[in-house]
């Protein structure tokens, strides 16, 4: 059976250590230390180097001791802010902080869980093929650390992903494509009580542009949201540039690329209306996720849920994780629901006994 005393206790001093993405450091040398003490082979690359952080993603590898492919699990070591000096709470068999920071479950609790597989299987002697871990940073921020890894030192074609809300025995088979848009709108400036015929509103182009979006739920798959406007200034002045932040996601690719040309057009035709100009930029965040409802990972996933007693349940979600960048290396790629709730917030939670059942569910899609 899984270790429950280990498990909780591997999970609460994972959550004292600071963590926030770029800085996950102290995480990643508790961890390599951890995983040397039980003999396992250890790798890390320069993925911070690549995006400004103090560490890289770790990698540990446990040689087989039975039959069948290698197998990838994957959790990441940052955590959203405020996520520093936290400190865990346990109320009936359930785990909080004390309400002045996150708890962190996001994703240290996927953490937990691989680790904890690995260790009873080893205690059981149960057989299983090469298992290779990685640890990622700054999935937060943006999946710098997925973006960057080194494939070279995770050579496997399956790969779990621990890190999704959801009861277990939750799998994620979909998840939508991100793009951070930025558009800036660009009028001309004039004194607005004495020449305002000779300007052009930079915040009315913008108004215009924003009034014919199509935003918020598109459908079912689909969302678009403005984040953030900045311009302007005294308002004796017609202002002259007004920026706009903005995100498209959709699951569907063909219905993506349409809601981010029709905000172009948008702005376009605004632009030309008003006699002003406008930039449009976007960048792919990260691809959408597909699983193929033929897929072997799909079939393990669900049949180790039922192994143990669980009924697995496919879902699609409206957000991102390590996932979308795997699965767009060429990975076969899929998360887990793993019990945490109300992440990113005050007051989430996770119940002990997700730790314990979302681990046991591991340790079986492990086996040979």
């Amino acid at each position: 059976m899984i270790n429950k005393d280990r498990i909780l206790n591997l999970f609460l001093n994972l959550v004292k250590i600071d963590s926030p993405s770029l800085k996950e450091k102290n995480v990643s040398k508790y961890l390599c230390s951890l995983m040397k003490e039980k003999g396992y082979e250890i790798a890390q690359d320069s993925a911070g180097e690549a995006c400004g952080g103090n560490t890289g993603n770790v990698y540990v590898r446990i040689p087989a001791t039975g039959s069948g492919d290698p197998i990838g699990f994957s959790a990441h070591m940052d955590c959203v802010y405020p996520c520093c000096g936290v400190v865990p709470v346990i109320k009936e068999d359930i785990v909080y902080s004390s309400g002045d920071t996150v708890l962190g479950g996001d994703d240290k609790a996927g953490l937990s869980m691989m680790i904890e597989a690995i260790q009873h299987l080893q205690e059981e002697n149960i057989p299983h093929p090469d298992i290779y871990l990685m640890f990622s940073i700054c999935e937060e921020s943006g999946m710098h650390g997925a973006k960057n890894m080194d494939l070279s030192l995770f050579p496997v074609k399956e790969v779990v992903v621990l890190d999704s809300g959801g009861a277990v025995g939750t799998i994620v088979v979909e998840a939508p494509a991100k793009a951070g848009i930025d558009i800036t709108f660009i009028g001309k400036s004039a004194h607005a009580g004495i020449v305002p015929e000779s300007g052009i509103s930079a915040i009315q182009i913008a108004a215009e542009a924003v009034t014919h979006m199509k935003l918020l739920r598109i459908d079912e798959n689909t969302t678009a949201n403005l984040g953030r406007i900045e311009g302007g200034g005294a308002t004796n002045i017609v202002t002259d540039k007004v920026t706009l932040s903005a995100e498209v996601r959709s699951a569907n690719d063909q219905t993506f690329q349409k809601i981010i040309e029709h905000m172009k057009k948008c702005c376009a035709d605004s632009a030309l209306k008003f006699g002003g100009d406008h930039k449009f930029a976007y960048e792919i965040s990260y691809p959408a996720l597909h699983v193929d409802k033929d897929s072997p990972l799909l079939a393990k996933a669900e049949q180790s849920c039922k192994n143990i007693g669980l009924e697995p349940k496919q879902v699609s979600t409206g957000g991102g994780s390590d996932s979308n960048i795997l699965y767009g290396k060429g990975y076969s790629a899929l998360t887990l629901g793993i019990g945490m709730s109300k992440v990113h917030t005050l007051e989430e939670f996770i119940e002990i006994k997700s730790l314990t059942t979302c681990a046991e569910l591991i340790a079986e899609m492990m086996k040979s």
